[in-house]
């Protein structure tokens, strides 16, 4: 056929679809007038659709069995990951449960702080906060901003980062050598602003937090005085400034743990080897709660730290 019948035919095709139209236009404007024809109408959809679905029901009803509440955590992928926070607070799940030693890509200045494999967050404003591993970014890029997934201020610092353990207890201390014992279970924070536990005010910030392990806990102050006292002095709360650990006539609380007197106080030499001192040679740095301590061992780490 020439291109021109095609495109005759075309057009006669536009025209009959437009009588059409313009057919159905008429009508609907008729019905919309007219109360009788749409009545009319209603009645012939109503036999139509009986016509159709007419035959009786054949469900029936019945009681509904007891249902079982299941938790949202039921529905997660159970599957090991290692988390991973730099020092400039980037947080990211890992796949799997990768080597310590491998290679991990951080941004300019930044490097490794806490790996692991519900977790808690535990900042310098005495506040707890609680992160989903099932909710942490993949750990292709270099993560997120721990700031972006809960309400951290800036001007407060990670102080920790570990896996929650429930039952377990957490001996918390700000860096002016206040503190006291808390249930783990007591500071899971139900939203993004997280739960206040320590309070600090001012210029005092919240220095440590420690699982609490052993029967004494011992405390070293910024000029290297080191005081070891029962854990049964610290009362247990779960707010609160907390009671004096120990006396500071200038500086404050550098580091504290927590061990078992009859094994005896360990730390790392600066060589990395573990050093162990025995309750008898402890005895002199033994002391009431609150008292000010004696000068470090001899061989104590110079950072201040256990």
């Amino acid at each position: 056929m020439r291109l021109r019948a095609l495109r005759r035919l075309e057009e006669m095709e536009l025209k009959r679809e437009r009588d059409a139209l313009q057919a159905e236009w008429a009508d609907l404007q008729d019905l919309l007038e007219s109360d009788a024809r749409q009545w009319k109408k209603i009645v012939e959809q109503l036999r139509d659709t009986k016509k159709r679905f007419g035959d009786a029901r054949r469900t029936s009803f019945a009681e509904a069995g007891e249902v079982e509440d299941v938790p949202i955590e039921a529905m997660i992928d159970r599957e090991p990951i290692t988390v991973v926070c730099s020092q400039m607070g980037w947080c990211r799940a890992m796949p799997g449960h990768i080597d310590l030693p491998r290679e991990l890509k951080f941004k300019d200045g930044d490097g490794p702080r806490y790996t692991f494999h519900r977790l808690l967050v535990f900042g310098s404003n005495g506040r707890f906060y609680t992160l989903s591993a099932s909710n942490l970014p993949g750990g292709r890029g270099m993560g997120e901003p721990v700031r972006l997934m809960v309400d951290l201020p800036n001007e407060a610092e990670i102080v920790a980062l570990f896996i929650h353990r429930p039952g377990q207890k957490l001996l918390v201390a700000s860096s002016a050598g206040d503190g006291f014992v808390v249930a783990e279970d007591e500071v899971i924070a139900q939203t993004r602003a997280g739960k206040q536990v320590l309070n600090v005010r001012g210029e005092v910030r919240a220095k440590v937090c420690r699982p609490v392990e052993g029967d004494h806990v011992a405390t070293v102050g910024q000029k290297r005085k080191v005081l070891i006292f029962a854990l049964a002095d610290l009362p247990e709360m779960g707010r609160g400034k907390g009671v004096r650990l120990q006396k500071y006539k200038d500086g404050g609380l550098s580091d504290l743990c927590t061990f078992a007197l009859e094994d005896g106080l360990q730390w790392l030499d600066p060589a990395g080897r573990q050093r162990t001192v025995s309750a008898e040679d402890l005895a002199e740095w033994r002391g009431a709660r609150a008292s000010a301590g004696r000068m470090a061992p001899r061989g104590f780490p110079q950072d201040n730290t256990f």
